[in-house]
């Protein structure tokens, strides 16, 4: 691949982030990441899964500390509730109150539902494709990063 090539790889992550900082307003006091967590808390429970901190950090790819700040952030603002499990106390899962469910409902049923009459002219395949690229290319650069750290 191209200097050039790699490049423009790296402009378009940017325009990726600029997309991204696009989306609607949220409430005051509730972060992007919020919204990210409570799709990844629901996508686990539907899948079975009494989700763990662990989980979200796995599924997120984001350090457990990070994820046990965020996640007291949401249940000190109402948005998530921790349950001991009935079979080992020392086990805590996480779910979304009523509050978390309406935000979560509010702003993905609303907002991705109505966003999504724009997107026609982007095909699944494109789409799909843009995701995998993207995915793949987070992965080089991590394995990269971790290379150099040791």
């Amino acid at each position: 691949m191209t200097n050039e090539k790699i490049k423009r790889m790296f402009d378009a992550c940017y325009l990726a982030k600029r997309i991204r900082e696009m989306l609607p307003p949220l409430p005051q006091g509730v972060m992007p990441s919020y919204i990210q967590y409570m799709d990844k808390i629901q996508a686990l429970e539907k899948q079975g899964i009494c989700v763990k901190v662990s989980d979200i950090s796995d599924a997120l790819n984001i350090p457990r500390p990070g994820v046990t700040r965020t996640v007291k952030e949401m249940e000190t603002k109402g948005y998530l509730q921790k349950l001991s499990s009935p079979d080992d106390g020392r086990v805590t899962f996480i779910t979304l109150t009523e509050a978390g469910k309406a935000l979560s409902r509010k702003y993905n049923e609303h907002y991705f539902n109505e966003l999504s009459s724009y997107l026609d002219d982007i095909s699944e395949e494109d789409a799909d494709c843009m995701i995998r690229t993207i995915g793949k290319f987070y992965e080089i650069m991590s394995e990269r990063r971790e290379h150099y750290e040791k």
